[in-house]
């Protein structure tokens, strides 16, 4: 009956150490392969959900828009029959632009609306700063006014006045 012994140096791993250490290297790989797989797929299903909101939304924005370009324009006649030629002018072009405003953003589709604001980024990037803080500063505001009412139509009083202290006590 003879053995085997295996000599190896002081410090250096096991013949099948190797073998062990690509194996969990290996599922942590296939791990973050399938993490990103996952990312990917979700990042893909979030563009298309805004792509579809953005031309839905766009649609029914280049309507309404349109729509009060017409009203305008009907202010324009209006103040043109009063002999107001200046004003008029003024509507008329408004107008005009609202209009072009409006078709646009019933024609075109998400993809077309953002590509155009990231140019627009691109190229002036402190207009979109300044678009972003007035819509931050203008959803504040709402969110303090609905606030209000909620608590005006809770029937708490919006400010609680501290009681009175008698001076003969």
């Amino acid at each position: 009956m003879e053995q085997s012994v295996s000599v190896r140096p002081h410090g250096a791993p096991p013949a099948d150490a190797s073998h062990t250490e690509d194996q969990p290297q290996g599922k942590v790989q296939e791990v973050a392969d399938k993490a990103q797989q996952q990312v990917g797929a979700a990042t893909g299903r979030a563009r298309e959900q805004v792509r579809d909101q953005v031309n839905r939304r766009s649609s029914d924005a280049g309507e309404r828009v349109q729509s009060t370009a017409a009203d305008v324009r009907s202010v324009a006649e209006e103040l043109r029959r009063q002999g107001k030629d200046a004003p008029a002018k003024y509507a008329e072009q408004a107008a005009e632009k609202a209009e072009r405003l409006g078709g646009y953003l019933h024609e075109a589709d998400g993809d077309r609306i953002l590509r155009d604001v990231e140019d627009l980024g691109r190229r002036n990037p402190c207009a979109v700063v300044a678009g972003g803080m007035a819509l931050g500063f203008m959803a504040s505001r709402l969110l303090k006014a609905s606030s209000s009412e909620r608590y005006r139509s809770a029937g708490e009083p919006a400010q609680s006045q501290p009681p009175r202290v008698h001076e003969g006590l």
